[in-house]
């Protein structure tokens, strides 16, 4: 949001990566083309730490109708805008070349309004150029808006497509169809470098040694599917470091979700054999796993060896668990994406699912934002060119629609994947029944979002009446502040809008002001809200300008509405942070808790007006209770983060009573700082040296709840 802000976080969600400058090739001639921890029992912390990314398997948000230009007006000397518009493309067009290349259309501030490619270039501006051509109101619109044409060749019509797609997801054109919600999808990684392989899950780069397996189409499936295999083959998930430190099998042994190879509770060779079936399973040869598993339940069953069959049961049953899991598992599809649009009430949903290793690792809805006036198969195109500007392509991919330039994208996609990549649109057998069950999919999805959708605009709608809004806040902007004593103070700002939550639009604060009082709820709140808004009244560079600017299809920057946490004296304070910096257009509302903190018994404060107080069922209260509650779960992880930081820091010296001795003998007990603050005080007081005050402190000191 501005480079003030401490450790940008959206619950995973990436900051926008908008650019809205101008490039360096204009229509004067065309330039050449550039150089294209251990978590006991969630598996949602086996995260390679190297690449750990924030989740974010919030569904998609529906995009805002793009609203229609007004009227045409007059240009420079009279003349038309759509005249102004064919002449600029006139002019671009005496110098395009008749080669491939990537087209881009400037409007008077520089704004790209479309990104294009063409097999030939000049004559795809020539078509444009055509004064009396007849031309879809969508094309007009744009033409109308165009002043410039910047052009860049390409050596081949492939190397347009791949520099398309990528210059739409970096500039967002307003006219082209845009992959929105474009998050990289988590693998499963076998590491290779440690004699013990770990599993876990994984992000980013693949450049850490050992065997990947992916992608899958959400966290959730990732963690559910390792936890599933780790009780199958009881694979260690953690950490080389706290592997290391280990003299006794920690909690995952004795549930049976590891074999213990830190302590030599499985030698080598019988570890190495487990890592091997796992890998066997998540390569597709999951039935001769599972033929194994039960041919040593058996042998072990005949041979009386009751406890050692009911092991293999129990990792047979958890192979079956995830299969089950997984749903349809195709039986002639070896590896694929089914990619299926539905169009309804001017939206577009695409779903995909992933089939690897003849296994279905998860599916996901997208809504990529397309004018009504797109065809299906062209809103498909350009999200598919889009979708794999930054993800390795599988070896065929599978279409609900027949696109244009199929064989256009196969032969991108297999030079950048190094092998040959299949596009098709199936029309009979199982993958047309795949393609059918991903309609269905995208259907009930787009149904679903739309359903949300028309709740969340009611409550909005009712909030404006209750409140006595003129109109429903677009944008509603909620702020809390966390601390224990004025150490580790964090503010946080969490978003909402007609589509939900806005997740990444969330940010948080940490409280930097020397000379702070601790405790001081007023005076974090006016460092949290001067930093939020004043880069949005004085935007550093013109990039950030142009950032700031709202388009009529961005969600807006300004909020109309801010909510924080407190009564009559919290509203008074933040009012008056607001008049020193002129901020009088937005609105402004104080959530008071009720007598002991019952919910439903709040007192809603707004300036100048008598105190609110709405029936407990009422939704327009649940609503605000869910806005004030999500502030506080966002303020208190972002707390918890950094006061766990600061812990592994510090280590134990902070800690009161806790010498060296202690320090020595706590660490020797549970063997990393991570375990010692999981531990309860029953555990902490069998510690050597600790007594039951000691490790009631110790207890305490880890869990005590922020203000």
């Amino acid at each position: 949001m501005d480079s003030e802000l401490d450790s940008d976080t959206a619950d995973g969600a990436k900051p926008d990566k908008q650019k809205t400058r101008r490039g360096s090739e204009s229509a004067s001639g065309p330039a050449d083309l550039p150089p294209p921890e251990l978590a006991l029992l969630d598996a949602a912390d086996d995260t390679d730490p190297a690449t750990s990314s924030a989740e974010d398997d919030d569904e998609a948000l529906l995009p805002e109708l793009a609203e229609e230009a007004p009227e045409e007006t007059t240009g420079p000397a009279g003349q038309s805008r759509l005249a102004v518009g064919h002449a600029a493309i006139e002019r671009a067009v005496r110098l395009a070349p008749v080669s491939p290349g990537v087209y881009r259309m400037l409007n008077a501030v520089s704004d790209v309004l479309y990104v294009g490619k063409a097999k030939n270039v000049r004559k795809r501006l020539t078509a444009y150029a055509r004064v009396n051509a007849p031309q879809p109101a969508r094309i007009l619109r744009m033409i109308a808006a165009t002043v410039t044409v910047e052009i860049i060749s390409t050596a081949t019509e492939t190397e347009a497509l791949l520099l398309e797609a990528n210059l739409i997801k970096q500039l967002r054109p307003r006219f082209n169809v845009q992959l929105r919600d474009d998050k990289s999808f988590p693998y499963i990684l076998i590491t290779g470098d440690h004699w013990a392989p770990q599993i876990l899950k994984h992000r980013g780069a693949q450049s850490r040694p050992g065997r990947y397996f992916g992608p899958f189409a959400s966290a959730g499936a990732v963690n559910r599917t390792i936890t599933a295999l780790q009780r199958a083959f009881l694979v260690r998930s953690c950490t080389d470091a706290f592997f290391e430190s280990r003299t006794r099998p920690c909690l995952l042994y004795q549930i049976r979700r590891c074999s213990g190879p830190c302590t030599g509770e499985i030698d080598f060779p019988g570890y190495t054999e487990l890592v091997r079936e796992a890998s066997d399973f998540l390569s597709g040869r999951s039935r001769s796993v599972k033929e194994e598993l039960a041919h040593e339940m058996e042998k072990a069953s005949a041979e009386l060896e009751f406890e050692t069959a009911a092991l293999y049961r129990d990792r047979l049953a958890a192979l079956s668990a995830i299969q089950s899991q997984q749903g349809i598992n195709p039986r002639t599809v070896e590896e694929a994406d089914v990619f299926a649009i539905h169009q309804e009430g001017g939206y577009s949903c695409v779903e995909v699912f992933f089939f690897r290793t003849g296994q279905n690792w998860g599916n996901r809805a997208y809504f990529p934002r397309a004018e009504k006036s797109f065809t299906p198969e062209e809103v498909l195109a350009s999200f598919l060119a889009q979708f794999y500007d930054d993800k390795p392509p599988p070896k065929l991919i599978l279409l609900s629609h027949k696109i244009e330039e199929s064989e256009l994208l196969a032969d991108a996609l297999s030079i950048k994947a190094g092998f040959k990549v299949e596009v098709s649109t199936p029309q009979r057998g199982e993958k047309k029944e795949l393609i059918g069950h991903a309609l269905t999919n995208a259907r009930e999805a787009l149904g679903r979002k739309l359903a949300d959708t028309a709740t969340q605009s009611r409550l909005l709608d009712g909030m404006a009446a209750t409140l006595g809004l003129p109109r429903p806040p677009k944008r509603i902007e909620v702020y809390d502040n966390s601390h224990i004593q004025g150490t580790n103070a964090v503010g946080a700002m969490i978003v909402a809008g007609p589509d939900g939550f806005i997740k990444n639009q969330y940010r948080k604060f940490n409280i930097k002001s020397e000379g702070l009082t601790p405790g001081d709820d007023y005076a974090m709140m006016r460092e949290v809200l001067q930093r939020r808004f004043k880069r949005l009244l004085t935007p550093a560079n013109e990039d950030d300008a142009a950032k700031r600017k709202a388009d009529d299809d961005s969600f807006p920057q300004w909020p109309d509405l801010v909510v924080i946490d407190g009564g009559r004296g919290q509203l008074n304070a933040v009012r008056e942070i607001f008049e020193e910096m002129g901020l009088g257009q937005v609105w402004l509302l104080a959530v008071a808790k009720g007598p002991d903190r019952d919910a439903g018994r709040e007192t809603l404060f707004m300036p100048d007006r008598e105190a609110i107080k709405l029936e407990p069922r009422d939704p327009v209260l649940y609503f605000i209770q869910r806005l004030r509650d999500e502030a506080h779960r966002f303020v208190i992880g972002s707390h918890r983060k950094l006061r766990k930081k600061d812990l592994r820091e510090a280590g134990l010296q902070e800690i009161p009573g806790i010498g060296p001795s202690r320090k020595r003998a706590l660490l020797h007990h549970f063997g990393t700082l991570k375990e010692i603050e999981r531990a309860s005080i029953a555990d902490l007081g069998k510690v050597p040296g600790v007594s039951a005050e000691s490790a009631r402190k110790i207890f305490e000191f880890f869990h005590a709840r922020p203000d």
